[in-house]
């Protein structure tokens, strides 16, 4: 059985200190009644998942040894394990991971089975760190959405998906979730609608994602956000990689994309449109309220090119919140989170559960 870390008594990040305080531990009984069933209890936990990710990266930089590590006390009591980490091979951060169900654990527990409602495998990726190891490469990729509302041209999305596709393939797509918070929920977003254009869809939550309205209020400051990225990163030590194209992907020369249109458009709108991702927002932050402009009770429902794209939308309006609060990960498994689920149509969702399946060819 995997035991538990002790980290440093006062350490603001300890599990003990600024975890959720009321979650029910599995047990037997969740064989016939599973805690994974209650939506409360699912958002808590892979919200601490991806808590433990930040905390890999921290406990990276702070050189912690395993002995007062801070990490993984916020999968172990869920019985998950580490399988592997998610490296950015330009700085050797760590912006994700992969947390998959610790069957010995849950034995020595007296749980034989998954209980239901149980992802075998999670994909946990983490926001922006504002830490000067991997500071840049975070509001690089932040730049990169804001400028041109895709994170495809980036080396996390690329690597993203990479692993996506191979825990799906070992473990199959029904029992695998992919879940980010901030600049992480918009990768987790883009990488889950790359996979359902393929006709793969993966449980996807995602916390404080960023909007499509912000980027766009960026861009319309003026048009030549290419030509300024391409000359800056001209400018920086790794200035002779790829140029971005303002579709957000990688080009070179005598490369390009190929223009969807026909069956291949129709296809790939049918997938997104079966694809159902959970996303949380907060009123008071900026950076994903735009997500909501109606209210309602159940869930969000807009058009697509043919049928509807869905996405279940829930909603934490307070009054007076700092933006560092509202934009928060530790809001989502505190008791006191006041969750409203909405139902409302919304261009701003259509527009971001579509964008990836229009690009366009580079000019």
């Amino acid at each position: 059985m995997a035991k538990q870390v002790v980290p440093p008594q006062s350490h603001p990040y300890a599990f003990h200190v600024s975890g959720p305080r009321n979650f029910t531990s599995l047990n037997w009984r969740d064989l016939f009644i599973s805690s994974w069933k209650d939506a409360n209890y699912k958002k808590t936990v892979i919200a601490c998942f991806i808590q433990a990710v930040y905390l890999l990266e921290l406990d990276r930089q702070e050189k912690r040894t395993h002995g007062n590590t801070l990490a993984p006390n916020w999968w172990i009591p869920f019985k998950y394990k580490l399988k592997q980490t998610i490296i950015d091979e330009r700085d050797g951060s760590i912006f994700g991971a992969i947390l998959e169900w610790d069957r010995s654990a849950a034995l020595s527990d007296l749980i034989p089975i998954r209980p239901s409602g149980a992802p075998r495998a999670v994909l946990a990726l983490r926001g922006t760190l504002l830490k000067s190891p991997t500071m840049r490469r975070d509001i690089e990729d932040d730049l990169r959405f804001l400028a041109w509302e895709s994170l495809k041209g980036s080396v996390r999305f690329k690597a993203a998906l990479e692993v996506l596709k191979l825990i799906c393939g070992k473990y199959g797509s029904n029992n695998v979730c992919i879940a980010g918070h901030s600049l992480g929920a918009g990768f987790a977003l883009q990488v889950g609608k790359e996979l359902a254009k393929e006709g793969i869809y993966v449980e996807a939550h995602l916390f404080n994602p960023p909007s499509v309205s912000l980027a766009m209020s960026f861009k319309t400051i003026g048009e030549k956000a290419e030509f300024v990225w391409n000359r800056l990163k001209s400018m920086l030590p790794y200035g002779n990689e790829a140029q971005i194209s303002n579709d957000g992907d990688i080009t070179s020369s005598g490369a390009g994309l190929k223009r969807l249109s026909g069956s291949g458009l129709k296809d790939a709108s049918l997938g997104i449109a079966k694809w159902v991702p959970y996303l949380y927002v907060n009123n008071g932050d900026y950076i994903c309220c735009y997500y909501h402009d109606g209210g309602g009770t159940t869930k969000v429902n807009v058009g697509s090119a043919k049928g509807e794209v869905a996405a279940k939308l829930f909603v934490v309006s307070k009054e007076k919140q700092k933006f560092v609060e509202a934009h928060g990960l530790e809001q989502w498994w505190s008791s006191d989170a006041e969750l409203q689920q909405v139902i409302h149509s919304s261009k701003l969702i259509s527009r971001q559960l579509r964008s990836l399946y229009t690009a366009t060819l580079p000019s």
